[in-house]
């Protein structure tokens, strides 16, 4: 239920006391009560971060002039001696703000000393242990160490050595090769859209699941997260199985523990000899992950060596085969491929001591070994033929094996176009020597099975935290590696098509090869080249796989958004995670004990189907949100190809297995759900959130509960608009730079004020409205018009302030104009109520925005074709200055503009190191702006800043003391503003130092001051004589040069820009100054065409992080 508390004056007077919270304390100090962070809202004490940067938008709000901010990473909470800082003369008009604003200078200091994230499994948003943080060193890891080497070891793997040459005998080269192509494509696609999640921004370690739910969620996160998980951890499971299965049937068949007794046996006792060796090999390699994990990292180079010395083999034996085939004889029987494992010769009758005995093969099929034993019939009709199982490359086998084969489980392996004498009854086939498919195939099973090959693109982003440049290694890496791959794959179908023969592809398990992997047999020099590499391969693999799953694991768990997974978080005292390792090795067993490596791919094949689709849905969402936060350097995505490849995953998740398909997905929804209703609450910016603004009841309690994350906000803005007498807005630009700064994009509320009862002016408010938004249509303003009507113009903007919006759609930023005519008493938008609306606007946390000479702001049709827009970033007050011009150049008026950012460097500042740290800061909030650090040296007050000083103040007191006329005190503002107007005329055109000023002619006369005497007798009116020998404030004096010095300074640089941006200081503490503050602003602002000032809300609005 939204709940909103308006502030509302009493009838003694508008300026007593401060606003009020919703608690009933007071939000503004006084000017006796010492400014600070509201106790009851502040926050626990913020643990040490490695780097002052991962405080980055993370803690809530503290305020320096005593209301709550969000604590900035770049403001210095230590204690430092105010008044050494503040004896510069320089940044006097900032300096009543110096403790929640930092100067530029102390900004870029902090964040020189960031290098980059430290790799491990704790997230860099929330540290959970109060550990030392050891010395982060500078990553060295370029791209092809740090990304194209480890995903070419994670994609190459068992599938390749094991089962291609299998899918290639049963879909053919054509469907082999639709079936690749698809899942590379699929992993391209997502490669994309991943590139572009990994370059917006840092990713620290966490990887994809580190992307996925900071973009679309904790929920989402943390479903997907899991499922990621599970893959990883059936990926190990399938690498042991791979493993064991090369171990038995190619390396040690004679290690087997458990026996068959028939030949119908053989397949059980296989899967029970997996079971147990796979079973003992888990608990060995998890001991190892568990005492030496750093090991498992040095060998990664070994297995990756495995990897290509087969590969190279393979084209090796390609090659060797065009001119010199090896020799691999197959027996067929008719067409019927035999099984060499129980017979040599392939002939029924040998000679032997000069006469024909029957062979091993004749003992096989007949009941017994002499020449007139009863023998299968198929047997007596049909020959025995010999071919040659690898024909070569140039023997045209290719056109033979073009087309699928698929079988039904227990099919004989058959040759095509093989003479055949077919029998009408088959007396007995189980038990004879023949080469049977064990499981039933058919396209989509195969891409289930062969879709776990093209997995392990991650394992670049999984690194990010190493790499030397993470936003360039990324994407040419993992991209790079997937081409590759995928030559590799398509040129090895191809290849196996045109060199093996197909009854020789179609044996899974090498039966007709006496038991002989079958790419080994086309390797060169030798088939265990091919068996060892494989060996070791998939077993680092699987290393690699108990190593990469646990602190996934872990860093779910430390997120808290599941809490009954919150134990799996705890490790080893060096932050080794025990149990999560304990409950991998506990569901990767569960895949070992299906023993089957065919059963095993489909199942990781839909976890991390699921999880690219995601990727892929994350990479969409951003897009088309176009969040301000959203800035990959990566430039080739669209969210088009976001889409393709999200539908993609979907379709093959369902070709491989719908019933699979429909688990997993049942899965992650439930992990939805429980993370939605007993989750920890947890705001990452994410996408989900940036959508569901835009849905009504739903988007509006979710975005109720906090404010937004740094990366989903942007200006919700509430436009204060002047109305003359006849209800027609005054400066209607005003509306047209906020169509330029929104571009329809999130809030916008135009407001407006009329001033008496609603019943004397609801006809005059309806037609106001009418007006507004026939000026908003006029400009394509996108918003709501709210009008109020009030009994002053300074309650009625103090009311919207408080009460525009609903729910979470609140405005964050007030645009109003400048008063031009602020020193006419007559004026209805006085000094006064400017001065307060700043203040309400700093007592309810939200950013200003000042257009000052609003007239000369271009219309929607107009087009910069050239021009600068230059901001002056002086104090960091949240980042806002930063992001105002990015937003305005995507904005076609603004987009051909450069965009230049001076900062102000002090007489101890080092220019050359603050000029390339904000180099630096602007290349990780991926901006692009030229840079220029202005010095401005230490000088003594000017002759012309204490006149104007001592004119201002005249004035002041004059005013207060003596009670003149209407039209005298309209005559004296004039006289001393044309003084004021020309002496600084005199000062900015003269090269040397100013000499003293003319003395000032005042327009009192003895005479007038007599009679002015006679007339009221009032006590306070003797002091009137003081004014003439009164001399100048310090305070006003200092904030007078500072003025002085910042204007000139800003129009020797930027006078012929399209539009300043320049940090607005805040009204002074001291109500009495109020008249002097805005003195200073016209001083600070004089001589520049378009201004905008502003005026931070004190949270941080921009984050380098992705």
């Amino acid at each position: 239920m939204s709940q909103r508390f308006v502030v509302t004056p009493a009838a003694s007077g508008a300026g007593d006391a401060g606003p009020i919270t919703e608690g009933g304390g007071s939000q503004y100090p006084g000017p006796g009560r010492a400014p600070g962070p509201d106790p009851a809202g502040a926050p626990e004490t913020p643990r040490v971060d490695a780097l002052p940067i991962l405080r980055y938008c993370r803690e809530p709000s503290r305020y320096g002039d005593g209301n709550p901010r969000e604590n900035s990473p770049f403001i210095s909470h230590t204690d430092v001696d105010q008044e050494s800082f503040l004896e510069g003369k320089n940044m006097a008009l900032f300096e009543e703000e110096m403790d929640s604003n930092p100067m530029v200078s102390s900004l870029l200091n902090k964040l020189a000393n960031y290098t980059n994230l430290s790799q491990g499994v704790v997230e860099h948003e929330e540290h959970e242990e109060d550990s030392k943080r050891r010395e982060v060193k500078s990553p060295r890891m370029g791209t092809c160490i740090g990304v194209y080497l480890p995903c070419l070891q994670n994609i190459l793997g068992v599938i390749l050595f094991l089962r291609l040459t299998w899918i290639v005998g049963a879909a053919g080269v054509l469907e082999s090769f639709l079936i690749v192509s698809m899942c590379c494509i699929c992993t391209m696609l997502t490669a994309i859209s991943m590139s572009a999640i990994a370059t917006n921004g840092v990713v620290p370690a966490g990887g994809s699941y580190y992307m996925i739910s900071r973009s679309l969620g904790p929920e989402f996160g943390g479903a997907v997260g899991l499922c990621f998980y599970l893959g990883t951890t059936f990926a190990g499971a399938m690498y042991i199985l791979g493993t064991i299965e090369i171990f038995l049937t190619y390396i040690s068949p004679s290690a087997a523990i458990v026996q068959a007794e028939t030949a119908e046996g053989e397949a059980a006792a296989m899967l029970h000899n997996m079971r147990v060796y796979g079973t003992c090999t888990l608990a060995l390699m998890a001991m190892v992950v568990f005492v030496g994990v750093k090991y498992v990292n040095k060998l990664a180079l070994v297995f990756l060596a495995c990897v290509v010395l087969s590969i190279l083999s393979i084209y090796a034996g390609v090659i060797k085969s065009a001119f010199d085939p090896p020799d691999v004889p197959v027996c067929l029987l008719g067409n019927r491929t035999l099984s060499r494992r129980g017979f040599d010769v392939c002939a029924k009758f040998h000679v032997a001591n000069n006469g024909t005995v029957p062979t091993a093969l004749w003992g096989l099929f007949c009941n017994t070994s002499m020449p007139n034993a009863t023998c299968d019939e198929y047997f007596v009709q049909n020959n025995l033929t010999e071919i040659q199982g690898i024909p070569g490359v140039a023997s045209g086998v290719l056109l033979d094996n073009l087309w699928s084969t698929y079988a039904d489980k227990g099919a004989l392996v058959e040759r095509r176009g093989s003479p055949s004498v077919s029998v009408l009854e088959e007396s007995r086939t189980s038990g004879l020597p023949y080469v049977l498919t064990d499981i039933m195939t058919y396209f989509t099973m195969l891409v289930g099975i062969y879709f776990p090959s093209v997995t392990g693109i991650m394992a670049g982003s999984n690194r990010s935290g190493d790499l030397r440049d993470a936003q360039k290694s990324i994407p040419t890496g993992t991209i790079l590696a997937i081409v590759t791959t995928s030559f590799i794959y398509l040129s090895c179908i191809v290849l196996f098509g045109a060199c093996i023969e197909g009854v020789v592809l179609r044996d899974k398990f090498g039966e007709a090869l006496q038991g002989k992997l079958v790419i080994g047999m086309l390797a060169w020099p030798s088939p265990w080249v091919i068996v060892i590499g494989s060996f070791f391969s998939t077993c680092g693999a699987g290393l690699q796989s108990l190593t990469g799953a646990p602190r996934l694991l872990q860093a779910i768990a430390r997120d808290g958004i599941i809490p009954f997974l919150q134990v799996f978080g705890h490790g080893k005292a060096n932050g080794e995670p025990t149990w999560a390792l304990l409950l991998t090795a506990l569901i990767c067993e569960t895949g070992v004990l299906i023993a089957s490596l065919d059963s095993v791919a489909p199942i990781l094949s839909m976890f991390f189907l699921m999880c690219y689709m995601f990727v892929n849905l994350a990479c969409a969402v951003q897009t088309l949100l176009r969040t301000p936060n959203w800035r990959p350097r990566f430039r080739y995505y669209h969210w088009a190809l976001s889409f393709l490849g999200m539908s993609l995953c979907l379709a093959l998740m369902f070709i491989c297995s719908w019933y699979y398909a429909l688990v997993a997905m049942l899965i992650a929804g439930c992990i939805y759900k429980y993370i939605e209703y007993r989750g920890a609450e947890k705001e990452w910016g994410d996408g989900i959130r940036g959508l569901s603004l835009n849905a009504a009841h739903y988007a509006l309690l979710r975005v109720e509960h906090g404010p937004p994350h740094t990366k989903n906000w942007r200006p919700q803005v509430l436009v204060m608009l002047s109305l003359d007498e006849e209800q027609r807005v005054k400066h209607p630009r005003l509306l047209s730079l906020t169509a330029q700064l929104k571009a329809g994009k999130g809030l916008t509320i135009v407001g407006s004020v009329l001033e008496g009862t609603y019943l004397d002016k609801h006809t005059e408010a309806q037609r106001a409205e009418e007006n507004i938004r026939s000026l908003m249509g006029v400009e394509k303003t996108k918003g709501f018009c709210q009008l109020v009507v009030s009994s002053s113009l300074r309650d009625g903007m103090s009311h919207l302030i408080q009460s525009a919006g609903l729910g979470g759609m609140r405005h964050n930023t007030v645009l109003m104009a400048w008063p031009e005519s602020w020193k006419q008493e007559d004026n209805t938008f006085s000094w006064k109520n400017f001065v307060e609306t700043v203040r309400d606007t700093t007592a309810a946390q939200q950013a200003l925005l000042v257009a000052k000479n609003v007239d000369l702001f271009p219309q929607n049709q107009e087009r910069f074709s050239d021009g600068d827009i230059d901001v002056w970033w002086v104090v960091h007050d949240g980042g806002l200055l930063m992001l105002l011009p990015f937003l305005l150049r995507q904005h076609k008026v603004w987009r051909k503009c450069r965009m230049r950012i001076f900062t102000v460097a002090q007489v101890d500042d080092n220019s050359i190191q603050m000029k390339k740290d904000l180099q630096m800061f602007l290349y990780h909030l991926r901006i692009s702006a030229e840079v220029e650090v202005v010095e401005m040296v230490e000088s003594d007050i000017s002759a012309f800043t204490y006149e104007k000083t001592l004119l201002m103040e005249q004035r002041s007191q004059m005013l207060k003391q003596m009670q003149l006329s209407k039209t005298e005190q309209e005559r004296e503002a004039q006289l001393i503003h044309d003084r004021n107007t020309a002496s600084h005329a005199v000062v900015v055109t003269r090269t040397q130092a100013p000499s003293t000023p003319d003395k000032v002619q005042m327009t009192w006369t003895k005479e007038k001051l007599i009679a002015e005497k006679y007339k009221n007798k009032e006590p306070g009116v003797s002091g009137f004589k003081d004014l003439f020998s009164l001399k100048p404030n310090q305070s006003n004096v200092r904030r007078m040069h500072t003025a002085v010095k910042l204007n000139g300074v800003v129009l020797s640089r930027s006078r012929g820009a399209q539009l300043v941006l320049l940090n607005m200081p805040g009204p002074p503490r001291n109500r009495q100054g109020d008249e002097n503050y805005m003195e200073f602003l016209e001083v600070l602002t004089e001589g520049l065409d378009r201004v905008l000032l502003v005026r931070g809300s004190g949270r941080e609005v921009v984050t380098i992080y992705s």
